[in-house]
């Protein structure tokens, strides 16, 4: 070992994204407009988590197993839809190295400010 902490790999993070995404699917339904394009995006960044978690590609290869992953996006799928998604995880998995408060955010179940308020407004 050379004594020098790693970040956490592409399963970690991204098992913590999905569960921040759940919650955010949650909000989506409650929402008064139609939100079908939210969810086609929203299935779209699922599938890609929930490949990463499976695969947990090395740290270092994680954005070129993402683009992988556009590339063989199954023919009736937007491939424009799923690089929007790519690059969403890529930029959350940046940010998941770069900010100490985003990390410890996931880690904790990524608790939204609007989902408590819903829970105060709906207990009264």
């Amino acid at each position: 070992m050379s004594g020098v902490e790693r970040g956490p790999r592409p399963a970690e993070v991204c098992r913590e994204m999905l569960e921040a995404l759940a919650a955010s699917d949650g909000r989506r339904k409650r929402r008064q407009r139609d939100t079908t394009p939210d969810a086609i995006g929203m299935a779209i960044k699922r599938l890609l988590l929930e490949s990463a978690v499976r695969a947990d590609p090395e740290p270092e290869r994680f954005e070129q197993w993402l683009l992988e992953q556009c590339l063989a996006a199954p023919p009736t799928e937007a491939v424009g839809a799923y690089r929007a998604m790519a690059l969403d995880i890529a930029a959350d998995w940046r940010l998941a190295h770069a900010a100490p408060d985003f990390r410890q955010w996931l880690e904790h179940g990524a608790p939204s400010d609007d989902a408590r308020s819903e829970d105060d407004a709906s207990s009264r």
